[in-house]
C-alpha cells in the first residue's frame, strides 16, 4: 500500500522520542474513550442515561468519552462498568512491545463446552 503524505510526516514525528511517547499516551486515552462510548451505545443508553446511573452529570460522561481526557480515575472507571455490565482490565506490558494499536480486545468466550465420548 502506498504511504500517503500523512503516513510519512508521522513516520518521522514518531523519530521524536518525547512526541512518540506523547503519541502512545494519546492512543491509550482514545481507547478508552471509545470503549466506553461503544459499551454505553451498545447498552442502549445516552449520556444522559448513564449520567443518571452514575449520579452524575452528563458533561462528565462526555468527558469521559473525550479522546484527550486523560484523568480517568480507577474508581470511576469500575463505576462506568458496573453501571455497563461489563468489567474494567488493566494489562502491563513491557515497554518496547509492539502489538499494534487497537481500539478494543475481541471478546474471548469463556464458557467451555462440554466433551462427552461415546462408549
Amino acid at each position: 500500500m502506498k504511504k500517503t503524505n500523512f503516513d510519512r510526516y508521522l513516520d518521522e514525528q514518531l523519530r521524536d522520542p518525547v512526541f512518540a511517547a506523547r503519541f502512545q499516551r494519546a492512543g491509550e486515552a482514545w481507547d478508552v474513550a471509545l470503549q466506553i462510548a461503544a459499551l454505553r451505545q451498545q447498552a442502549g443508553l445516552s449520556q444522559k442515561d448513564l449520567a443518571k446511573l452514575l449520579k452524575t452529570s452528563q458533561q462528565q460522561i462526555s468527558r469521559l468519552e473525550s479522546p484527550g481526557y486523560e484523568g480517568h480515575s480507577l474508581s470511576t472507571l469500575r463505576r462506568v462498568a458496573e453501571a455497563l455490565h461489563a468489567r474494567v482490565r488493566i494489562v502491563f506490558e513491557p515497554a518496547g512491545t509492539e502489538n499494534g494499536m487497537r481500539v478494543a480486545e475481541t471478546a474471548v468466550p469463556y464458557g467451555t463446552k462440554r466433551l462427552t465420548t461415546r462408549r
